[in-house]
């Protein structure tokens, strides 16, 4: 039986610039980076939380051949890969303090049925939530 989710993976063009975002503007902590020869495994995590990371993967080998790295490379740019959402203890307060780092949204924080949430894209086009779950 599945004790759990260790890894997700998201689709990144620059894993340098994905460092400025997911760890100098959003604030997560980098877990793992790599020199593999043939791939830079990097990940990150939420201060702390080690257990649970993002793999921050350029389209390419050994994952994927140049043609499918392309057509990943084009959904990333369109925001058609999914979202991914992050949970807060306070999403006016994240949303403020992103916002007055640069981080444009393309929601501000609403009342929803399950909490208070508001969306982003990151600087490559992936969909991001931020949700503060009602308790």
């Amino acid at each position: 039986m599945f004790t759990g989710i260790s890894i997700h993976t998201v689709f990144v063009l620059d894993q340098e610039e994905a460092i400025d975002f997911y760890v100098g503007k959003l604030g997560f902590e980098v877990v793992e980076d790599v020199d593999l020869g043939f791939m830079r495994w990097l990940t990150v995590s939420a201060p702390g939380k080690p257990d649970r990371r993002i793999h921050l993967e350029v389209p390419g080998p050994p994952s994927h051949s140049d043609e499918t790295a392309a057509a990943v490379r084009d959904l990333l740019t369109k925001g058609a890969l999914g979202a991914t959402i992050f949970t807060t203890d306070d999403c006016r307060g994240t949303f403020k303090r992103l916002s007055d780092l640069g981080v444009e949204f393309t929601e501000e924080p609403t009342e929803q049925p399950y909490g208070i949430d508001c969306a982003l894209r990151d600087p490559f086009g992936n969909h991001i939530r931020i949700t503060q779950p009602t308790a």
